[in-house]
């Protein structure tokens, strides 16, 4: 999504560039990465729009009480759609739009901590959780030191299998930025 939005993302690099000062970029450190917050509100949506898994099945531990006064018996299986909570208008409003700012810690919205769970959520959440957003973190900040990312030709269809893939794979059209390491 950053190729798309080039002022999110030289302000991406600029976090970076701020961030290693008077470091080389294999100098970042694990205390670095929580000092990139709007690196992280732009991954974050990212995964909003894109969840790696859009779907999840889930067994009712207990009577489930909707608010419209139904009730979902103990014992039931409930198919929970990230991706549709994701996309939900009344959630998230203008869904289909990159807004990284929808993630602003200074600007903390007004919705559930259930809105957003790219990695499911609960003891049956995605233990490398922690890993893949720090693994995410480094290699976007990695990438945009060295790289201007450009969005390809084509968008990119979505293909749900158990895990959200692009149709033909996902194609980054990369540029060498003149100043910085290469």
């Amino acid at each position: 999504n950053l190729a798309k939005h080039p002022e999110y993302q030289e302000r991406c690099r600029q976090e970076v560039q701020e961030l290693l000062r008077d470091r080389e970029p294999q100098e970042i450190e694990w205390d670095d990465l929580a000092q990139l917050p709007f690196l992280t509100m732009c991954i974050k949506e990212s995964l909003r729009l894109h969840p790696p898994v859009t779907v999840i099945a889930r067994r009712c531990t207990q009577d489930v009480g909707l608010p419209d006064g139904r009730v979902i018996p103990k014992g039931n299986i409930c198919v929970i759609s990230i991706f549709g909570i994701h996309h939900n208008p009344s959630i998230w409003p203008d869904p289909e739009v990159y807004n990284p700012f929808r993630f602003n810690p200074e600007n903390p919205q007004k919705r559930s901590p259930l809105a957003f769970i790219p990695f499911s959520v609960g003891p049956r959440n995605c233990i490398g959780q922690t890993f893949a957003m720090t693994e995410m973190k480094v290699v976007l900040a990695l990438t945009l030191l060295r790289f201007r990312v450009l969005p390809d030709e084509e968008e990119p269809r979505r293909k749900p299998e158990l895990i959200l893939r692009a149709e033909g794979g996902l194609w980054l059209r990369v540029e060498p930025l003149s100043a910085g390491p290469q």
